[in-house]
């Protein structure tokens, strides 16, 4: 009894100093949901949301028109993925305690004439618009919410670029020598045929057949050329890397390793149909059959993704469950 007394006694000032203590201090609860941010925060979201598409609403729809064409589709999942990543990080995001960061007003202000520039110079570079626009996207969060709120959010700012389309000059010149590596490659694997012979002319592969020449030869279209699914595979390979947790040298084998994957499956797609054209008929290669030819292409590449991430994992043992595996096996 007399020790529960001096207890009380000694533990006095300290329980009266937390019973006096502020209610928010004591009570203050984890955040868990987006919901708890209440509504003045979405007022603020809503109201900045508002002046940005205003400012840059051309450029929004010019994008999103590009879209529609069928080597940039992937542009529509794109926001989608960096909405995701955000609410990954829901839980660090909500219970930050940021502060402004006047850095990045300066970052606003020098975006934004970046991005006029373009628009009203001659000389404007028009690939640098919308990406100037997300540049002001990157440098508003860094105003309002601080490093501490950039750190958890740069990546899904940042994979937006993926959704902005090449211009076409540029995405025309890095098809070329795609088509023409595809037909190289697919002419050497048709020659492997008895009584087939294929010759590689740049995006064009003529076909002698049992001594007679097939035409039209086969031509490597644009679509064809690896393109649609490089890019959609190269957004998809960062988001998987991102996602999934393993050391930083795996994730950049992983994200190196989308580019090979994507030719490679390119240069099946682009074999099967030279098969399927001689061998079969020239009809199951073109119209409906060959888009769903290019679909069955996703699988393949995730496939080959998947047995890769696999290997990169089984090649090494974490050092701390090789200890914990040690310790196991000692006690038995």
């Amino acid at each position: 009894m007399t020790d529960s007394v001096a207890s009380f006694i000694s533990e006095g000032p300290d329980r009266k100093r937390r019973e006096e203590a502020p209610e928010t201090d004591r009570t203050r609860a984890v955040r868990t949901h987006w919901q708890e941010l209440g509504v003045h925060t979405y007022v603020k979201v809503l109201i900045i949301g508002g002046l940005f598409y205003y400012l840059f609403h051309n450029e929004i729809q010019t994008v999103v028109r590009r879209w529609s064409d069928p080597s940039w589709s992937h542009g529509f999942l794109i926001p989608l993925f960096s909405l995701y990543f955000i609410n990954q990080q829901k839980n660090k995001i909500l219970n930050l305690h940021t502060k402004p960061n006047y850095l990045g007003l300066v970052f606003i202000i020098c975006c934004i004439m970046f991005y006029f520039f373009n628009t009203v110079s001659p000389s404007g570079f028009g690939y640098f618009r919308p990406i100037s626009m997300i540049a002001t996207l990157g440098a508003i969060v860094l105003f309002l919410g601080g490093w501490s709120l950039v750190k958890y959010t740069w990546l899904p700012i940042g994979f937006l670029v993926f959704a902005v389309p090449l211009p076409t000059r540029y995405y025309v010149s890095l098809t070329i020598p795609m088509r023409q590596l595809a037909a190289k490659l697919a002419a050497t694997l048709l020659n492997l045929v008895n009584g087939l012979e294929a010759v590689a002319s740049g995006v064009v592969i003529d076909v002698i057949y049992k001594g007679h020449r097939l035409e039209p030869p086969l031509n490597v279209a644009e679509a064809c050329s690896g393109m649609r699914l490089l890019m959609a595979f190269l957004a998809l390979g960062v988001a998987m890397a991102y996602l999934h947790y393993r050391p930083i040298w795996q994730r950049l084998i992983l994200l190196a390793s989308t580019i090979p994957i994507a030719i490679f499956c390119n240069v099946v797609r682009v074999t099967v149909t030279g098969f399927i054209y001689i061998l079969i008929h020239p009809r199951y290669a073109q119209g409906l059959y060959h888009d769903l030819l290019g679909l069955g292409m996703l699988p393949l590449a995730f496939g080959l993704y998947g047995l890769l991430a696999w290997f990169l994992s089984s090649l090494f043992i974490e050092e701390t469950e090789a200890v914990t595996e040690d310790i196991v096996t000692r006690r038995w």
